[in-house]
């Protein structure tokens, strides 16, 4: 341990304003002064929620010196005011200190403005990637580390075992497929307790346990900074409808759109056409012309099996060229590929032509045992 240890000298609950190297001193030479035996501290994303709430409470009982902090992120429909203040109250019935850190500026300009721009150029972006890229374990991880902590943790779903990272017991809730950016440095400083101990179920169990009170908070869903907005209407914002065709395979007309940025490849709702004999798939979109082209999923013109990644990060910081088991989707069975290497460019080539392969999405590799080897942005298909 070192001298930037945070005793619980401050008022639980409370909003703390900023720490600074005068009082890191004061309470270094208190503890000197006292014998008073520092504990490990780690400070927490308090998101608000179940999980991220029920994480501080496993990490108090096990010992550590817990600091909960919410961050407060762009927000378009005021829910995060609500969040907020239910991190707040979490916080205060664990008795722990808490704060807010105000990354709204950040937010806005990394993640909501990468979205979308990556729409306007007809690709298909995963804002929670980099999220958690930017903002929790980039700003966030930056900044706890500099106030003394020695590992940060949030409410994800994953485990994490000498420093590698490893599906979720919890099959159902893995998330994984969206901590693929993360290296050994940061993974040295992390916690996972979710995804190591417990399921689901057992959350909700354990939020009772002690009495918070957002025990029965329903599990946020899609895009967080949108709350009750739907994304169409967001990017109707930034980006002007701009009328369109729907086609078939063969070129016919089916019907037409409000502009191709709306779709990605593999959606099957909200396309505005109807009466086919089997559901169709948005397979192709050409964002020039401005048009989308729909088909059956039997249709296997438009399948994949060579997929080129941009800006992989493999984990462990080693080259790999071997078999994996990948998913180019959130929550997508793993499906046998091989990650190669040629020249600057990685690869990967599934075993079997993969459906609704979306460029700009993000490609995952595990090996056998369920170890998260690295990961990278989709940027073309053949």
């Amino acid at each position: 341990m070192d001298k930037t240890d945070i005793p619980g000298t401050f008022n639980a609950g409370a909003t703390l304003g900023p720490v600074n190297k005068t009082n890191m001193t004061r309470i270094w030479n208190k503890h000197k002064q006292t014998n008073t035996p520092l504990k490990r501290k780690v400070f927490v994303g308090m998101s608000g929620g179940v999980d991220s709430s029920v994480t501080a409470g496993i990490l108090r009982g096990q010992g550590y010196h817990v600091v909960g902090v919410h961050l407060r992120c762009w927000n378009i429909d005021g829910c995060a005011d609500q969040d907020a203040e239910d991190a707040r109250r979490a916080a205060e019935t664990l008795g722990i200190p808490f704060y807010v850190f105000d990354y709204e500026k950040e937010y806005k300009e990394r993640v909501v403005d990468y979205m979308v721009s990556e729409y306007k150029a007809g690709r298909t972006p995963n804002p929670d990637v980099m999220c958690n890229n930017q903002i929790k374990f980039g700003l966030f991880f930056e900044k706890a580390r500099k106030l003394g902590a020695d590992f940060i943790a949030t409410g994800h779903y994953v485990s994490l075992k000498n420093k590698k990272l490893y599906s979720a017991k919890d099959k159902d809730k893995d998330q994984s497929y969206f901590l693929w950016t993360l290296t050994q440095k940061q993974l040295a400083h992390c916690l996972f307790p979710l995804g190591n101990l417990i399921k689901k179920t057992q959350v909700r169990a354990l939020a009772k346990k002690f009495k918070l009170p957002n025990a029965s908070k329903k599990d946020s869903q899609g895009i967080c900074f949108l709350g009750q907005v739907n994304l169409p209407d967001f990017l109707g914002n930034f980006i002007p409808d701009k009328k369109g065709k729907i086609l078939n395979t063969v070129g016919k007309t089916l019907g037409t759109h409000k502009g191709a940025h709306h779709f990605t490849i593999g959606q099957r709702r909200g396309l505005g056409v109807g009466g086919f004999k089997e559901p169709q798939y948005v397979t192709q979109k050409d964002i020039k012309k401005n048009t989308i082209t729909l088909a059956p999923a039997t249709n296997t013109d438009f399948d994949s099996k060579k997929i080129e990644l941009a800006s992989v990060n493999l984990i462990s910081g080693s080259t790999i060229s071997a078999k994996v088991f990948a998913r180019i989707r959130y929550r997508q069975p793993l499906f046998k590929a091989t990650l190669k290497k040629s020249g600057t460019k990685y690869f990967l080539i599934s075993d079997k032509p993969e459906k609704f392969v979306a460029v700009g999405q993000s490609a995952v590799f595990y090996d056998a045992k369920g170890q998260m080897l690295g990961g990278g942005v989709i940027n073309s298909t053949k």
